[in-house]
């Protein structure tokens, strides 16, 4: 275990951060609760961007921005969304600042800005959003609406960590609008499925397609559909949700059609988004005490080739073998870097790129040359191989593919371990207090169970899973009748 990372048995919360800072991902800043972005913690999250963007665009949406501030009186429109975000709200009360007479130097909001009307930053933009549809729909001829915007979002949040939870993150949000309740269903399960199809094929992370219940429905939801993923402490992490908003939005804000046959009717509505929490996720799912490990398909360096050379002369003919290869990877669409830099020695690269979880390194020195050989040192299972010069693009290729394929293999076999059922109160708490993970048990469907449930072991009913099967059962707290198990968990 490198010395420079706490141990995930031992301390799992500062292994989290200790990758984070020294896998050069991110950054505290000045400003409580936010964090700073460094380039190569924007990389991978460019890399998550503009995959999910290009399948957005595939099913039909298209890119939008809408402003920061909203104001208050729409912010209040839907009340339980409202009510359901109010305590994390920043709000702007005025927008000028003057000279302190009585401290010069200093800075003063001046009492004489202030706004009409506050302005809340926004926490979600359904508000902002639909107050703008309403001007934009008045026949079904204008519909379907289907907008997505990549943005910021602010909410107060009072305990915080790096990624997973902080007062500013970047996210995207999608809002469509629909003329009937089938097409906005539809609309809600389809962009879950890309959400779960991102996570496994990119992110090599599986996860549970399922249902909240009403407790932990977005507020302003009829029905909230989530992603759920597991970590490897085995706490479960909401990894995206996509709402079916049902006619609330339309309502809240006089959103309304003339349908084909000429009767007005409100707009049905969705809404839908991911997170930079989704980094939070991908460290915590795959890496180890030596690092980070990231999958090859949103890896900000797939592959790393460092030379290991005495003088100019040797330098030189690795340089032209290393370009050759270089041209061929990036014709390939790999993301390679040549790593020539004399200023660290190569066991120093060798320790940097393993704790940025490069997932393929590439050791070429005089030696090799002469034998037409190189070695690849795979990130994931840290296993080296010397392979030859000959096809060596494709080998590399073959091996990202590879790797991306262990990676997801391995979360699963660990998530699949971890999948429990338990059938009464002792279980149920021996379960969460052992090896944690998905339990599945059985709830009687109330929201008071759900509560005192949470109140006595912190977990939560993560979701009823998509097509859950049917079963007579009793309730693990209250004894009562239940229909069907729904998937319990610790969670961040």
């Amino acid at each position: 275990m490198s010395k420079e990372i706490a141990s995930r048995e031992q301390d799992y919360s500062q292994w989290y951060n200790d990758l984070i800072i020294k896998g050069g991902l991110a950054d505290y800043s000045a400003v409580r609760g936010c964090m700073v972005i460094k380039p190569y913690g924007y990389a991978l999250w460019e890399n998550m961007r503009d995959q999910l963007d290009r399948m957005f665009k595939e099913t039909g949406h298209q890119n939008a921005y809408f402003p920061l501030l909203v104001p208050k009186s729409l912010f209040e429109a839907e009340e339980k969304n409202a009510e359901g975000f109010a305590k994390e709200c920043a709000v702007v009360t005025h927008y000028r600042l003057k000279t302190d007479p009585d401290n010069k130097g200093k800075l003063m909001v001046d009492p004489e800005a202030k706004l009409e009307e506050e302005l809340v930053i926004r926490p979600t933009s359904e508000a902002i959003i639909w107050n703008t549809y309403k001007g934009w729909i008045q026949s079904y001829r204008d519909l379907p609406i289907l907008i997505n915007q990549w943005a910021n979002v602010v909410r107060w949040e009072m305990r915080t960590r790096l990624f997973l939870r902080t007062a500013e993150f970047l996210w995207q949000e999608g809002h469509t609008a629909h003329a009937t309740k089938t097409e906005a269903v539809d609309e809600t399960v389809q962009m879950l499925n890309i959400y779960a199809e991102f996570a496994e094929t990119y992110m090599a992370m599986p996860v549970i397609k399922g249902v909240k219940t009403a407790n932990e429905r977005f507020a302003g939801a009829e029905d909230t559909y989530c992603i759920e993923a597991l970590m490897q402490d085995g706490k479960a992490l909401q990894a995206g949700t996509s709402h079916f908003l049902g006619q609330n939005f339309a309502k809240a804000f006089d959103v309304k059609f003339s349908d084909k046959e000429n009767k007005l009717d409100y707009v049905w509505a969705t809404s839908w988004g991911v997170s930079t929490r989704l980094i939070g996720a991908l460290v915590m799912a795959h890496s180890d005490d030596e690092g980070l490990i990231l999958p090859p398909k949103l890896a900000p360096i797939q592959v790393v080739i460092v030379p290991i050379y005495k003088g100019d002369e040797q330098k030189q003919q690795i340089d032209e073998k290393v370009k050759a290869l270089m041209a061929q990877l990036k014709a390939a669409g790999v993301s390679v870097k040549y790593d020539d830099n004399d200023n660290n020695r190569p066991g120093w690269k060798f320790a940097e790129y393993e704790m940025k979880g490069v997932p393929v390194r590439v050791a070429i020195g005089a030696r090799d040359l002469e034998k037409n050989v190189v070695e690849l040192a795979r990130r994931d299972t840290r296993e080296k191989m010397t392979v030859s010069m000959d096809g060596l693009d494709k080998t590399i290729i073959a091996l990202l593919d590879e790797i991306q394929t262990a990676i997801y293999a391995k979360a699963n076999s660990f998530r699949a371990e971890r999948i429990t059922e338990a059938n009464n109160w002792e279980e149920f708490v021996k379960l969460l207090d052992g090896k944690g993970g998905f339990i599945s048990a059985h709830w009687d469907g109330t929201p008071a169970t759900e509560d005192k449930i949470k109140e006595l072991t912190k977990a939560t009913i993560r979701c009823i899973p998509l097509n859950n099967k049917q079963e007579a059962g009793k309730c693990i707290l209250t004894g009562n009748a239940s229909t069907q198990r729904v998937l319990f968990a610790r969670a961040y």
